[in-house]
C-alpha cells in the first residue's frame, strides 16, 4: 500500500521519538535521566478528579456541541476577560481535545495552499508540520541571540511577501523559555497590521512566568490584533492535565464558527468527561493555588538547573524567564568523538548522550541544529545526577 505524499512529508515528533527511546530503555532495566518530557511531573489536583468522577456518576458522557459546553465555555470567556484583559463571548471560543488540535484546527481554517506562514525559530516542532499539512509555506526566521532569541520588528518585515498571511508567535516560548514583552509584542502588532496579516498566538505556557515578568496576550495589545488574533490556551499545562487532552481558542467570531466546523468533521467535541475536569479547573477555589505552588517549585528547579549547566565548560543558553525549558547551545563538542561516535549535530549528539543515560530533544526538531532541549520538569535530585552525567558524558569527547 502506497502512503500519500501529504504523509509521506509529515516529519514524525522527535520530542515523542526519543522519549519513547527513553521508556524503552528504562523498562530494560537501564537508568536514564530523561530531560525530554513537555509535561508537569504534578498530578492532577484531586479537585479535579472529583469534578470528572461525579460528571460520570450524573451520566455526562454523552456528546457535547462540538465546539463544548456552555457552563466551559463561559469559564474560559471569564478567564480571558480577568488573566488576560480581553473581552469574548461564547460564541468565539472553541474547546478541542488538546492544544495541538486547536492550533491545526486555527491554520487549516485560515490558510489556504500557498499562503506563507512566518515562524520565528527556533520554534515548537508541531507548527512547521501543521503548517505543510494544511497546505501553506512556512517561511522560517532565525531569532538572535541578541533579541533573546524573540522575533523582531526588523526581521519580520523582511520576511513578508505578497503571499504572507499570518504570523505564529508563542510566548512563553518552548524551546527557549523566552517571553515577550508588552512592547515587544506592539511591534509585532505593528507590522501585522501594516501588512494586514493575522497571528496564531500559542499562550499554552502563560501561568510560568518567572522573575518579575508578565505574560501578555498578543491579542490585547492593540484592537486590531484583538481582530485579528486567534489565541491558543488549555488547561495541560496550567493544571497539570496533559493526559485530559482539553485546549481552546478564541477568535472572532466569523473564524470561531469556521474552525468549530473543521473540528466537527476530525475529532468533534472534546472529552465530555474531561469537559467538567476542566471546568472544575478553571472555577474550583483550588485552581489558583495550585498553580502558584507549582510555578514556585519549577522556578526553584528552574534556577537549580540554570547553575549545574553553567558549571559545565562549552556549553551556552539563554535564560529562561517562562515554561520549563532550557535551549542549550552544544556546538563547541561538535567534530568531537565518542569512542566511534562522531558528534556533528544535535541529532548525534542526543543519540551518543541517550547510551549514557541522559535523554534530551536534539534541536534540529525546533529548527537550530546547534542546540538541545532539556526539560525540568524532574525532581532536582534528577537534574542533579542528569547534569552530572552530561559533565561527565562531555569530558569524555576527544
Amino acid at each position: 500500500m502506497k502512503i500519500s505524499k501529504k504523509a509521506a512529508a509529515v516529519t514524525p515528533s522527535a520530542t515523542m521519538e526519543i522519549t519513547a527511546k527513553a521508556k524503552a530503555m528504562k523498562k530494560e532495566g537501564v537508568s536514564v535521566i530523561a530531560f525530554t518530557a513537555g509535561e508537569p511531573d504534578f498530578n492532577t489536583p484531586q479537585y479535579i478528579d472529583a469534578a470528572a468522577k461525579e460528571a460520570i456518576d450524573k451520566g455526562y458522557t454523552k456528546y457535547t456541541h462540538v465546539a463544548g459546553i456552555k457552563e466551559l465555555k463561559r469559564a474560559i470567556v471569564e478567564k480571558f476577560a480577568r488573566r488576560n484583559g480581553l473581552n469574548y463571548n461564547e460564541e468565539q471560543i472553541v474547546v478541542s481535545t488538546g492544544a495541538k488540535s486547536s492550533l491545526y484546527h486555527a491554520v487549516y481554517a485560515v490558510i489556504d495552499d500557498g499562503d506563507e506562514v512566518v515562524v520565528p525559530a527556533p520554534y515548537w516542532v508541531t507548527y512547521t508540520e501543521q503548517i505543510k499539512m494544511a497546505g501553506g509555506v512556512c517561511k522560517i526566521v532565525n531569532t538572535t541571540e541578541k533579541s533573546g532569541y524573540k522575533l523582531v520588528k526588523e526581521q519580520f518585515e523582511e520576511a513578508i511577501t505578497p503571499k504572507t498571511k499570518c504570523v505564529i508567535i508563542n510566548s512563553p516560548c518552548n524551546p527557549t523559555g523566552a517571553v515577550y514583552t508588552k512592547k515587544e509584542l506592539k511591534d509585532i502588532a505593528d507590522v501585522c497590521e501594516k501588512y494586514g496579516l493575522i497571528a496564531i498566538s500559542d499562550e499554552i505556557y502563560e501561568d510560568l512566568v518567572f522573575d518579575g515578568n508578565t505574560h501578555v496576550s498578543l491579542a490585547s495589545v492593540s484592537d486590531y490584533m484583538k481582530k485579528n488574533t486567534i489565541v491558543i490556551g488549555g488547561v495541560s499545562k496550567s493544571y497539570a492535565m496533559t493526559g485530559w487532552r482539553i485546549g481552546y481558542l478564541a477568535a472572532p467570531t466569523e473564524v470561531a464558527k469556521a474552525i468549530s466546523g473543521v473540528q466537527s468533521h476530525t475529532t468533534s467535541n472534546a472529552c465530555t468527561i474531561s469537559q467538567y475536569a476542566a471546568l472544575a479547573a478553571l472555577t474550583g477555589e483550588g485552581g489558583e493555588e495550585f498553580i502558584r505552588n507549582m510555578s514556585n517549585e519549577f522556578d526553584e528547579r528552574r534556577k537549580f538547573i540554570v547553575q549545574k549547566l553553567s558549571e559545565i565548560d562549552g556549553l551556552r543558553f539563554p535564560y529562561p524567564v517562562g515554561a520549563f525549558y532550557v535551549f542549550v547551545d552544544v556546538s563547541a563538542f561538535y567534530g568531537k568523538k565518542l569512542g566511534d561516535k562522531s558528534i556533528n549535530d544535535s541529532l548525534s549528539f542526543a543519540n551518543a548522550l541517550l547510551s549514557e543515560g541522559v535523554a534530551v530533544v536534539p534541536g534540529v526538531a525546533f529548527g537550530f541544529d546547534n542546540f538541545i532541549r532539556l526539560s525540568y520538569t524532574i525532581t532536582k535530585e534528577e537534574i542533579e545526577e542528569g547534569v552530572k552525567r552530561i559533565k561527565n558524558f562531555v569530558e569524555k569527547l576527544n
